[in-house]
């Protein structure tokens, strides 16, 4: 039942249009006996190879989001776990510390899930909330933090910018425009362009053809329309790895998750 779901997903208002494209044009290319035997290779080139290396780019591109955030996490957890154990004796400074890396989390959260048009939603908070743990390390400093670990939990601020500016920039920088320009056009187009080949499968030489050449002809379009739509929607889906949309996107609400290892350490 799953897979049935993770299909019924994809399916939406543009799927139906396009089907519904197709019925129409291919009805109209028979009332007007214009048929032609066009060549099916011709879909593989316009849009199935286009579309399925969009979907390659933007899957390597949520892979790569993956690992950025596998590593802001790991750096975030072992910065928290650096104030807490190399300062012992300060429940403050714990205290302190996990409230700054779950405002962290929520402001890179906030920033790279919003789908507002400007890029830079959001992103004073998280810088804001790197700054602070910058300036917490000064405290650190003050409380009396050696000069060789406190080098060592700067690296990992660093480390944590890095990684963030990696994912901000795969939210940005995207699959080429004119490429999903070429797929949507093209895409769009295919129920009017093969429209005579469908009304070709019908009627072919036969002027009074059977019913089961009318459900091949239409049955093969109304397939061809929703595998090509199904497609494009897999790869608008992995588009954005963070907007929560698809199935397959990064769950950046990790607060929950990792809260509960953020403690003072047990004995």
């Amino acid at each position: 039942m799953k897979p049935l779901k993770s299909f019924i997903r994809i399916i939406d208002l543009h799927m139906i249009i396009v089907v519904a494209l197709c019925v129409l044009t291919t009805t109209a290319a028979l009332l007007l006996k214009f048929t032609a035997n066009m060549p099916t290779t011709l879909i593989s080139f316009a849009i199935i190879f286009p579309v399925v290396f969009a979907i390659n780019a933007s899957y390597r591109r949520r892979e790569q989001a993956l690992g950025h955030f596998g590593d802001i996490k790991g750096q975030a957890m072992s910065l928290f776990y650096a104030h807490r154990d190399w300062m012992p004796g300060d429940k403050s400074f714990i205290e302190e510390s996990r409230s700054r890396i779950v405002k962290l989390f929520e402001a890179m959260r906030d920033h790279l899930s919003n789908r507002d048009t400007d890029p830079n939603k959001d992103l004073e908070k998280v810088y804001g909330s790197i700054s602070e743990l910058s300036q917490f390390h000064e405290k650190l400093r003050e409380g009396g933090m050696p000069t060789g670990e406190m080098s060592r939990m700067n690296q990992y601020v660093k480390g944590i910018i890095s990684s963030f500016e990696k994912m901000r920039n795969i939210r940005t920088y995207r699959t080429p425009l004119t490429l999903r320009a070429f797929n949507q056009i093209f895409l769009n187009i295919f129920p009017i362009l093969f429209a005579p080949y469908f009304a070709y499968l019908i009627i072919g030489k036969d002027p009074n053809p059977p019913l089961t050449n009318y459900i091949i002809g239409y049955g093969i379009g109304i397939l061809y329309s929703i595998v090509l739509v199904a497609l494009d929607n897999i790869q608008e889906d992995l588009e954005n790895p963070y907007d929560s949309i698809g199935e397959d996107d990064l769950r950046l609400d990790i607060v929950d998750i990792y809260s509960p290892f953020m403690g003072e350490q047990k004995a």
